[in-house]
C-alpha cells in the first residue's frame, strides 16, 4: 500500500518556527551546547487521520509521536529537539500531494513518515524527491514505488532515491499468501477480487500469478468500488463459480463487507487478503461469523517480539486514544531511522546541521542499521526493507489469531 501498501504521532502542529539555512529551526526556550540553544527538527507524518482508515492512521501518527518523545527524553541527538507535524490525507492521493508540498516547504522538516496507501504515495514521491526530502512509509507495499513500473518484467530501477519503507513489498506478500492458501490451506480454486486501487489491484495480480504457478485455478475475477457497500453481485458470482476460497486485494472496510455478503449469499468459503484487511474493523464490518477468514501482514506479530516489549509498554503509558494497530511498530522504526540519520549527519559535521542537511539525511538513510521494534531495520539498494518476515492470521472467535510466521525465501 500500501500499502500499503500502501504505507507511515500526536503532538501539536509546528508552524511559524524561525528557520535556518541549515534546514532546522531554533527554539530559544531550550538549552543546548550550541550557544545555549537547540535546533528543532520536524518529522512530518502523513496518514488517513479521519475517515474509514483512521483506525490505522492514528496508530501511525501516535507511534511516530512516541519515537520523537523517546528521542527527546533520551537526548538521542545532542543539540536537537524533535517534533512532529501530522497531516491528514484521508487516503486521497490529491490530499497526500498537498501535504507533501506543505512539508517540503517547511525547512525544519528533515524527513516524513507515511503514507499508508500506495496510491497516495505515488502522488507524493516526486514532491519529496524534488525537495530532496526523505520519505519512509511504514505500510506501502506496491513494488513499483521502489523498483519502478517494469519490476514485473525483471527490470528493476529505483525511481526516487528519497523513498524508503519499513514494510515489505507485495511481491513478497502476494506470493506468501498464495503459497499458504495452496500449500497449507489446500485450496485449489480461488476467486480473485480487487478494489481497482494501486495497492489492491497490484496485490491481487501477484497473488493470482503465484497461485496459478503452484497449480491452483483462478475460477473468476471481479472488481468493486471503494466506499460502496453493496457487493451482492460479486458475492453471487463467487457462489456460482464453485470457488473454495476468495482472495481480496483491498482494504478492510470493503473486505469485511465482501466477506459477510459472500457468506450470506451461501458461499461458505474463507476470504483472504493482505495487510489492508488485517484490522479488527474487518471482522466488525463482516457483521457475522467469519471464522476462518485469512490475512497476511508484514513482519511478525509485534506483541510476540521481544524487541517490541518496550515499545508496547511505552505506548500504553502515553494513554493514546487509539491503538498502535497494524503499522505502529513499523511507524516507530520509520521515525527512528530518520532520527538515526539526523544523528549521523550531525556527528559527521561536528555536531551541527550542514546547509544541505536534507540531502545528507537521504544519504545517511542508506547506511542505517539498528535493532528496532520490528527487528533488524536496514534498507537495500531500492530503499526497501531487508526484513522479509511475514505472518498469516485467521479469524477465530471474533479475533485475529496467528497461524504461521515465516521469513520469505525466493
Amino acid at each position: 500500500m500500501r500499502h500499503r501498501s500502501l504505507l507511515i504521532l500526536t503532538t501539536a502542529l509546528t508552524t511559524g518556527a524561525l528557520t535556518l539555512s541549515a534546514c532546522g529551526s531554533r527554539d530559544d526556550n531550550k538549552g543546548s551546547d550550541n550557544g545555549g540553544k537547540k535546533t528543532t527538527v520536524t518529522i512530518g507524518v502523513d496518514a488517513p487521520l479521519t475517515g474509514s482508515l483512521s483506525a490505522i492512521g492514528q496508530g501511525i501518527k501516535n507511534s511516530v509521536d512516541l519515537a520523537v518523545k523517546t528521542a527527546n527524553k533520551n537526548n538521542e541527538v545532542k543539540g536537537v529537539t524533535f517534533k512532529i507535524e501530522p497531516l491528514d490525507d484521508q487516503a486521497v492521493p490529491a490530499s497526500g500531494q498537498q501535504n507533501a508540498t506543505k512539508l517540503a516547504a517547511d525547512t525544519s522538516v528533515l524527513g516524513a513518515v507515511g503514507p499508508l496507501n500506495s496510491g497516495v504515495a505515488q502522488s507524493m514521491q516526486r514532491v519529496f524527491a524534488n525537495a530532496n526530502l526523505t520519505q519512509v512509509s511504514p505500510a506501502n507495499t506496491n513494488p513499483a514505488l521502489s523498483q519502478g513500473d517494469k519490476w514485473g518484467q525483471g527490470k528493476k530501477s529505483r525511481p526516487f532515491k528519497t523513498y524508503f519503507r519499513t514494510a515489505t513489498t507485495d511481491i513478497i506478500q502476494g506470493r506468501f499468501a498464495a503459497q499458504y492458501l495452496y500449500n497449507d490451506a489446500k485450496k485449489r480454486k480461488a476467486f480473485v477480487v480487487d478494489d481497482k486501487q494501486t495497492y489492491g489491484a497490484g496485490l491481487a495480480t501477484i497473488f493470482s500469478q503465484e497461485f496459478k504457478r503452484l497449480g491452483g485455478q483462478v475460477v473468476g475475477t471481479d472488481h468493486l468500488t471503494t466506499k460502496e457497500t453493496d457487493f451482492s453481485s460479486t458475492a453471487n458470482k463467487i457462489k456460482n463459480s464453485g470457488a473454495d476460497s476468495v482472495y481480496f486485494g483491498g482494504q478492510y472496510p470493503e473486505g469485511g463487507l465482501l466477506s459477510g455478503q459472500t457468506k450470506r449469499a451461501g458461499a461458505n468459503v474463507p476470504v483472504m487478503g493482505g495487510d489492508g484487511i488485517y484490522d479488527p474493523a474487518f471482522i466488525k464490518a463482516a457483521g457475522g461469523n467469519n471464522n476462518g477468514d485469512l490475512a497476511t501482514s508484514v513482519g511478525y506479530p509485534v506483541q510476540q517480539l521481544d524487541s517490541a516489549k518496550t515499545f508496547i509498554k511505552d505506548y500504553a503509558a502515553q494513554n493514546y486514544k487509539d491503538p498502535y494497530a497494524a503499522y505502529g511498530g513499523y511507524s516507530y522504526d520509520a521515525a527512528w531511522a530518520i532520527i538515526q540519520s539526523v544523528k549521523k549527519v550531525m556527528n559527521d559535521n561536528n555536531g551541527k546541521l550542514p546547509s544541505d542537511a536534507r540531502g545528507k539525511v537521504v544519504d545517511a538513510m542508506s547506511t542505517v542499521s539498528f535493532q528496532g521494534v520490528t527487528g533488524k531495520v536496514s534498507f537495500d539498494q531500492y530503499g526497501d526493507t531487508t526484513n522479509k518476515q511475514l505472518t498469516v492470521y485467521t479469524v477465530k472467535d471474533g479475533k485475529w489469531t496467528t497461524v504461521k510466521s515465516a521469513t520469505f525465501k525466493e
